[in-house]
């Protein structure tokens, strides 16, 4: 994301919320550390994890009911639907004041930094080489005028087991994933079968709860309609809560649905009702955090800023710190050694087979010392090489364990210069003003989310108390104080 761009993102935040008025600041006091320290490009921007509009996410398997489910939702047939795949691209959808709706290429997303798929394709030309060109074949932008939509953004999955483009579909599933306010995630109940799909229960169940965000996800048991005629949505729940907790999600809700408008006649009076009575509760939950995501849009917003500043301060800095100092103390170490070693055998090399004509002596002694500097310098080059490559080993596998995207390697790598006896002990790019820099975040974090907090409670329950929200301090006086 630009420079332009994030400030266009700020203003955006301050119209939508006042609260949200230093958040896209922060992320900049945040990005002007990350950079420093080399963990991330100048063309990168932590904000970029933030979009324009709530988003919300339809998650799940091929026929799992969520392009019908959209459709309930907005009152409009926007979404093709059907018992096999119909469409095989991400959908997003947003609002529109045309009453018809309009399809546009993917390319559109691409290019448009307030939509979250912008510059996707970089990240698809890394998962597949060539795949990047053809952001078309991945996805596409729908309009619709259903007021449902307005303000928010849905975004509708092909589904999930599109082998032929594993790896193209999974770094869009995972970026989705990243920057949804609320994750919808889809099962079908006329596939009895869970253990079948242990892939898809992983990846879209046992990667997700372990996030600090794991409260946007819903699971929600579809086409619950197929299970009257055996009248045994017990045992069907049942087995799918069993596969799930398999996968680690043992706390949660877990919703049954189906589709009003394609339901399967249900014959038996008494158990249509039964069922109709536990859709149309679980319906109203679920409509009912999609209608209020822009409220929990913008404590995310919040947490995700917290969140970065606490993965810097007592995270990335902290391990980048543990793997700079064995680097430096394993090559300073391997110096002092091998120079002492050389040393050694060339003193004793000199005296053993000493000349006896002075000048031939010193000249053979300076001969001596010099190649000793040159077989060290070599030395000192391989050694300072092997420890660099296993500090940046160790960071790649410290990385992909604890899920982050700062680049710690990249990092590392502007520590890992040759003679690093000579060099200052502290990070580079690293200076006492940052680490005021980043607590003054976190105090921003906090304050930010009182005032929302303000917004929408009234503790003392006093008539008439209202929130006047104020914007807050500047943080660059701030930090500069």
């Amino acid at each position: 994301m630009s420079r332009y761009s994030l400030a266009n993102l700020e203003k955006h935040l301050t119209e939508e919320n006042p609260v949200l008025l230093n958040a896209a600041q922060s992320f900049e006091h945040i990005d002007h550390i990350a950079r420093s320290l080399g963990l991330i490009g100048e063309d990168y921007s932590s904000a970029g994890q933030i979009s324009w509009w709530p988003v919300i996410s339809m998650l799940g398997t091929f026929s799992a009911g969520k392009s019908t489910f959209i459709n309930h939702f907005l009152g409009s047939r926007v979404q093709r639907t059907g018992n096999q795949a119909v469409d095989d691209r991400f959908t997003v959808l947003c609002y529109s004041n045309y009453p018809e709706p309009q399809t546009l290429p993917g390319i559109a997303l691409d290019a448009d930094p307030r939509f979250p798929f912008f510059e996707i394709s970089r990240e698809l030309e890394q998962a597949v080489e060539g795949e990047g060109q053809r952001i078309n074949a991945y996805l596409q932008l729908k309009t619709c005028s259903s007021e449902y939509l307005r303000g928010k953004i849905i975004i509708d999955s092909p589904g999930f087991d599109a082998d032929p483009q594993r790896d193209a579909i999974l770094r869009i599933t995972t970026h989705i994933i990243d920057i949804s306010d609320l994750a919808l995630v889809f099962f079908d109940a006329r596939h009895p079968e869970p253990g079948a799909m242990r892939d898809t229960l992983r990846y879209l169940v046992a990667d997700t709860i372990k996030r600090p965000d794991s409260d946007k996800f819903l699971y929600i048991l579809n086409q619950m309609d197929t299970t009257a005629r055996e009248d045994n949505p017990e045992e069907v729940v049942a087995a799918w809560q069993r596969a799930l907790a398999e996968h680690g999600l043992t706390a949660g809700r877990f919703y049954t649905i189906y589709s009003p408008e394609v339901s399967v006649p249900i014959e038996d009076e008494a158990v249509s009702k039964r069922y109709r009575q536990k859709r149309d509760r679980d319906l109203r939950e679920i409509h009912g955090r999609m209608q209020q995501v822009e409220i929990e849009r913008a404590y995310r917003i919040l947490r995700t800023l917290e969140r970065l500043s606490e993965e810097l301060q007592y995270t990335v800095l902290p391990e980048l710190t543990r793997t700079v100092t064995r680097y430096r103390k394993r090559v300073v170490n391997a110096d002092l050694i091998t120079f002492i070693l050389a040393a050694g055998a060339l003193g004793y090399a000199f005296f053993l087979f000493i000349p006896p004509e002075p000048n031939t002596a010193i000249a053979l002694g300076v001969g001596l010392l010099a190649g000793l500097l040159i077989v060290w310098t070599r030395v000192h080059v391989f050694f300072n090489g092997l420890f660099a490559r296993l500090g940046a080993r160790r960071l790649r596998k410290r990385q992909k364990a604890l899920n982050l995207k700062w680049d710690m390697t990249r990092a590392f790598q502007s520590n890992a210069q040759p003679w690093p006896l000579f060099r200052r002990i502290r990070l580079a790019g690293w200076n006492k003003d940052m680490s005021a820099e980043i607590e003054q975040v976190h105090e921003t974090c906090k304050e930010s989310i009182q005032r929302l907090n303000d917004l929408y409670t009234n503790p003392s329950g006093r008539p008439g108390e209202s929130a006047i929200v104020q914007p807050l301090p500047d943080l660059d006086q701030a930090v500069s104080k």
